[in-house]
């Protein structure tokens, strides 16, 4: 009689405890299924973001590259030229060429971001690590492989 009730309550044992586990699965699993298809709209929301974003981006702009290609230009080798280029400008002695601001207190106001909008134009941001502002560039590349910059509109941020 004893091993009949012992047996009796160690099944009603098992048969809680694994009805507590399955439940507390399948509320995890629900709950990841749930957190998935959040992170799957998030993910969704962020590439069309992303798309909005390179919209004005030499790399993603068919017409802009097909124009170099025409031209005979490597567009692989041409984008990293270009921006090297700008950043060559920051070592020359003195001010910057391009930027149309006087430096303080002995710092030199120097390019730090390059963004090429297209086969013309560029933005790019300057700070000499107090002031910081913007430029709005545009290239064009002549003979020999030689870049010419013309500043078209500059900005700088008041102090604060």
């Amino acid at each position: 009689m004893y091993l009949f009730i012992f047996t009796v309550l160690l099944v009603l044992f098992q048969y809680v405890n694994s009805k507590n586990v399955l439940d507390k699965y399948e509320t995890d699993i629900k709950t990841t299924k749930t957190e998935n298809k959040t992170l799957k709209d998030s993910l969704f929301i962020l590439e069309d973001k992303i798309v909005d974003l390179s919209y004005f981006n030499l790399d993603r702009n068919e017409d802009a590259l097909s124009y170099f290609e025409k031209s005979g230009f490597d567009v692989s080798e041409l984008i990293p030229f270009i921006k090297d280029e700008l950043y060559t400008l920051n070592e020359i002695k003195g001010e910057h060429p391009l930027i149309p601001y006087a430096s303080s207190e002995g710092r030199k106001l120097i390019i730090n971001n390059v963004k090429l909008l297209n086969h013309k134009w560029i933005i790019a941001d300057f700070s000499d690590g107090e002031f910081w502002g913007e430029l709005f560039l545009t290239y064009e590349i002549i003979e020999n492989k030689e870049l010419k910059f013309k500043l078209v509109e500059s900005f700088l941020y008041p102090l604060q």
